[in-house]
């Protein structure tokens, strides 16, 4: 009997899903048929997207003596040049206070220091008295703390209840994490596509986002900000890795929608090949219908939010939003942002600082410097079985970026 009424429940999600305008083509056992298969390649003709031969890394360019990157450069006694307008943006809760405090010891000690670009911080409910003493204790810098809006956190109107219970059933069944853990899914929507909403980064061009609990291990002597201005960058990274495919089984058919609807988004030197790549992962392509899963890590990203806010991308999100995958399914900002990023941006303006050293446990981005201490070069993981989580191979043999 058990059996039977979970059996309902699943028709009835898929019946719903056909008729609703809010869209979930389906949460379980969607096939990645030949027609689906077709279907997405006659979305990316339509888009103009072009294939191209290139190579993979033969080696760990991170074996290899990392210095600073190439291009215009702007250290700290480069006075004539202006800071960039740009903040430390840290979505944090006031029980991460040890972890950020952390974080900011190691972001002050090797950057922000020479620096002083200010911290923005981020919470859905009013920071306490103690965060803002000991957050500010750490930095010379400006700190400002801010509550988001509800209407920006909370779980949109027009999601349906029902699916959300049913389908975080089935994500329990698939062993994803956070499955049924509310405020993970209201946080990866407030990430994909709301942080750049808020009102008190109106005025602000560039951020570095910074997590708690995570370890920085490299001297950086340049502005990155500048750097990414002075370069024509828009947007960098430290980590790539793929994602769980059951976790986003609707994330790239609904993304091949509103390409097909809008077509003039696509950058022509675009990275579609390093989305689209079923060699290296093939189940991970099937499960998720079409996508590699590869992605940036977002927990460490720099990034120009005039790129967030641009038509292309503010509606992708828009779409995604409504389409409500974000809590049917467990939908991240990385595979979000590297979709949008993959699509619509000149894959030449994202950057891999290669010579910053991090770690996001259970990755590491490890380079060879003699400005690096307590990091190995090299270093993926701790955990051997989690070395094939490493794409970023795939990035370089299909981006050809930087």
């Amino acid at each position: 009997m058990q059996l039977s009424r979970k059996a309902y429940r699943l028709i009835a999600l898929v019946g719903f899903v056909v008729v609703s305008t809010l869209i979930v083509r389906t949460i379980r056992n969607y096939s990645a048929s030949p027609a689906n298969v077709q279907k997405q390649s006659g979305a990316l003709r339509i888009a103009g997207l072009k294939q191209q031969d290139s190579s993979s890394l033969s080696l760990n360019p991170l074996l290899e003596e990392v210095g600073e990157p190439d291009g215009i450069l702007t250290h700290k006694d480069d006075t004539d040049r202006p800071r960039a307008n740009a903040t430390l943006l840290s979505l944090v809760r006031n029980s991460e206070l040890r972890g950020i405090v952390a974080t900011m010891r190691d972001v002050e000690r090797t950057f922000n220091s020479k620096f002083n670009y200010p911290w923005t911080f981020f919470n859905d409910v009013p920071f306490t008295e103690e965060f803002k003493r000991r957050t500010q204790a750490m930095t010379k810098a400006p700190c400002r703390y801010e509550l988001i809006p509800k209407d920006h956190w909370q779980m949109p109107p027009w999601i349906n209840q029902d699916l959300v219970a049913v389908s975080g059933e089935i994500l329990v069944e698939d062993n994803i994490m956070y499955a049924k853990q509310q405020s993970y899914h209201q946080m990866c929507r407030w990430n994909s596509g709301m942080f750049y909403k808020h009102p008190a980064l109106n005025d602000v061009r560039w951020y570095w986002r910074i997590e708690p609990n995570t370890k920085y291990y490299c001297d950086i002597d340049y502005d990155v900000f500048r750097y990414m201005e002075d370069n024509d960058k828009t947007y960098g990274y430290v980590i790539n890795i793929y994602d769980a495919p059951q976790s986003i089984r609707t994330l790239w058919p609904t993304a091949m929608e509103f390409v097909a609807q809008h077509p003039e988004y696509v950058n022509p030197n675009n990275a579609m090949q390093w989305l689209t790549d079923n060699e290296k992962r093939p189940n991970h392509n099937q499960i998720a219908n079409g996508y590699s899963t590869c992605h940036f890590w977002s927990n460490f990203e720099i990034g120009d939010m005039d790129f967030f806010r641009s038509e292309a991308y503010d509606n992708y999100f828009e779409y995604l939003d409504h389409a409500g995958g974000f809590f049917y399914e467990r939908w991240g900002d990385a595979p979000v942002h590297s979709i949008g990023l993959g699509l619509f941006l000149d894959k030449s303006k994202i950057h891999w600082f290669k010579d910053i050293g991090y770690l996001h446990m259970p990755y590491y981005n490890c380079p060879a410097s003699k400005k690096c201490s307590g990091c190995h070069a090299g270093r993926f993981t701790d955990a051997g079985y989690l070395n094939p989580e490493n794409c970023i191979d795939n990035f370089f043999k299909y981006a050809h970026a930087d």
